[in-house]
């Protein structure tokens, strides 16, 4: 295993953030660190222990490309939508700033997705068709594990960003990267180095506002 950084648990929790702008594009990933944050990530609990995650790692300048101009399209989209954050105003002027620098990095990272040294895509075996019921149940056996793997490539000096905008277009990157009909993706990492030493917990609403005991 390599080495990681000096985290403890509740530093490595408050501090792994979505990385985008601070996603160093140019300097290369080893797929040692790569594997390791992996082989950390398969120790995250799954439905009866099932274990049926999938992890495509792409480092291939192609395919990336063609996986971040899908990523592109649909964010696009997705910007000219009425569910895009900035299109609407939460009466709290300090949150609404928050809101247009998330959607600036957004934007920046939409641009430049295929130029991420690594793409990871989490993907979980299931039926062609989703099921109309307890989605939460299947995929709770593949979300822990992707966050897993983001906590792990920050201790190892490494940001990502959790995306599922690729997903709009879902058949054709699976096309693309031959993933079988019964492989379901649900999460695309950008993975990189990230520049700059200081990460630190991001300001949310406070807990009594969304925290409800034995009644709502």
């Amino acid at each position: 295993m390599t080495d990681v950084l000096p985290l403890g648990p509740d530093e490595l929790l408050t501090t792994t953030r979505s990385v985008r702008k601070r996603l160093d594009l140019d300097r290369p990933v080893p797929m040692e660190l790569v594997r390791d944050s992996l082989e950390v990530a398969l120790q995250a609990p799954s439905g009866s222990n099932q274990q049926g995650w999938h992890w495509l790692v792409i480092t291939d300048a192609e395919k990336r490309r063609a996986v971040g101009e899908y990523y592109r399209r649909s964010f696009m989209a997705y910007r000219e939508s009425s569910a895009y954050p900035t299109t609407r105003t939460s009466g709290d002027a300090d949150r609404d700033a928050t809101q247009h620098r998330v959607a600036d990095s957004a934007l920046y990272l939409a641009e430049r997705m295929g130029d991420a040294p690594v793409l990871v895509i989490g993907a979980l075996k299931a039926s062609a068709e989703l099921p109309a019921a307890n989605q939460a149940g299947m995929w709770g056996s593949l979300l822990p594990a992707a966050w897993s793997l983001q906590l792990a490539l920050r201790a190892r000096g490494l940001g990502s960003a959790w995306t599922t905008l690729h997903l709009r277009y879902e058949q054709e990157i699976s096309q693309l990267l031959g993933i079988p009909d019964d492989v379901r993706q649900g999460v695309l990492l950008p993975v990189a180095y990230f520049t700059g030493e200081t990460f630190k917990p991001a300001k949310r609403q406070p807990l009594d506002t969304v925290l409800h005991l034995d009644t709502w």
